[in-house]
């Protein structure tokens, strides 16, 4: 038979794992979107005194070593059960960013009730693809200090471990016992949503049945601040962190860096079914583009995000007019929410009266390469759930995002049925992902 003949599986998601600013799981993140709590504060990792950003999303009360909350068995009987994400010892080993996207991983595999069915599930069949943007940059910075202080005999072995970004789909793969498809995808602030869109893909021409899929990042470093800071993209709202991060807003200046993870675990529909598994909603479209206009600015009216968004709706096979709520990727910076706003009002220009959009960086600030999951995250519990989360801190409209006439969801959630959702993430580079979610 031809490849191009057999018909592409379904994929809906059955888990989710979340550690970020505004929770360290994925149930206590959404009480937290849904209310209106921003997760953003001033620096505590350095001091950034000096620095005319001073401001971050840092996950707080985190114990990378902490106790699951129930044994896992993801080897079977007979087998050590799975105590924590990460041990004392895997802790010093591996970066944040790795200790970040494991646990949200492990809390989307225990989510997603797959445990109880490893005898009948071939681990060839389960795969991982987790991305990174940036990667191992506190420790990259932390150990070239410490080879200009001691020389190379005090570089440590595991630094390349803590650094690679692979590593963290390499360490989830080896803890859940995931030996099918295994990559990680850098796409700067579109990572997570390419991740995601690669992975369904993987299930939908059946080169696996479940996928982890989702992104990490941990960045808050005196040069990713700084560096962002020069470029003038950090907002330096530093008396109201609380109040930093406000996309569509007409005073915003900038975004909020962030550091956390997001994790789902992608299934085979009938599968899933068979299994009687819980089944929050169905990735039906994935599309991805390229500006090839700027390496740090959307193109004008974001036309490179509009071909992403149809692409999405194309192949999930919905019209502009089924989709209820965007999650935009709205970065809270002066040029990129404007273009953006254009780009989904020229796609739904038939739906503008029925639609919601919203943008939860808002609360959670910019995860970098977790930050299209975290989208995501928002689209896909916005359907389980029947809540829009809001974009706080929008006080006064820009006119410009006014002018595109849509519905930015401002400060308060909104209950309503969502029938299908749209996400969106935007990197440097000019490249593009949306995905389509919908209820099954």
């Amino acid at each position: 038979m031809n490849p191009a003949s057999i018909p592409a599986r379904r994929v809906v998601i059955t888990g989710i794992g979340a550690v970020n600013p505004c929770g360290n799981t994925a149930p206590d993140t959404w009480a937290a979107l849904i209310a209106g709590r921003s997760g953003l504060g001033r620096i505590t990792r350095f001091d950034a005194s000096l620095c005319h950003a001073q401001l971050a999303g840092e996950v707080k009360n985190f114990d990378p070593a902490r106790p699951l909350p129930a044994p896992l068995h993801p080897r079977g009987p007979g087998h050590e059960p799975l105590l924590h994400s990460m041990t004392l010892k895997d802790v010093k080993k591996f970066g944040r960013f790795t200790h970040l996207g494991a646990a949200a991983a492990v809390e989307a595999y225990a989510d997603s009730g797959l445990d109880a069915h490893r005898a009948t599930l071939n681990p060839d069949r389960l795969g991982v693809n987790l991305g990174v943007g940036l990667g191992g940059l506190p420790e990259m910075e932390a150990m070239h200090d410490t080879w200009k202080a001691g020389g190379f005999r005090k570089i440590s072995p595991f630094f390349i471990i803590q650094i690679a970004p692979n590593l963290l789909a390499g360490q989830v793969s080896l803890l859940l016992d995931f030996r099918g498809p295994n990559m990680s995808v850098a796409s700067a602030c579109a990572t997570s949503g390419h991740s995601l869109g690669e992975a369904a893909a993987a299930i939908a021409r059946g080169d696996a049945d479940v996928m982890i899929a989702g992104g990490a990042e941990s960045t808050v470093t005196p040069l990713a601040i700084g560096a962002f800071a020069q470029m003038r993209a950090l907002s330096t709202r530093n008396d109201a962190p609380e109040q930093s991060s406000r996309p569509y807003d007409r005073d915003r200046d900038g975004f909020v860096l962030s550091e956390g993870s997001v994790v789902f675990v992608l299934e085979e529909h009938g599968q899933a079914v068979q299994r009687g598994a819980r089944i929050y909603a169905e990735l039906r479209g994935y599309g991805a583009s390229a500006d090839a206009y700027h390496l740090s600015s959307l193109a004008p009216g974001a036309e490179g995000s509009a071909r992403a968004m149809r692409a999405a709706l194309h192949r999930a096979g919905l019209a502009p007019t089924e989709i209820d709520y965007v999650s935009a990727h709205a970065t809270s910076t002066p040029g990129g929410d404007g273009e953006e706003a254009a780009a989904i009002a020229a796609v739904f220009a038939e739906n503008k009266a029925n639609l919601h959009v919203s943008g939860v960086k808002s609360m959670t600030g910019h995860l970098l390469g977790g930050a299209g999951a975290m989208g995501a995250f928002a689209a896909v519990m916005a359907i389980k759930d029947g809540i829009v989360p809001p974009t706080i801190n929008l006080e006064n409209v820009d006119p410009v995002c006014a002018a595109t006439g849509l519905n930015f969801t401002p400060n308060t959630a909104v209950r309503k049925p969502v029938r299908a959702a749209l996400a969106n993430s935007f990197g440097f580079g000019g490249t593009n992902a949306s995905l389509v979610f919908s209820q099954v």
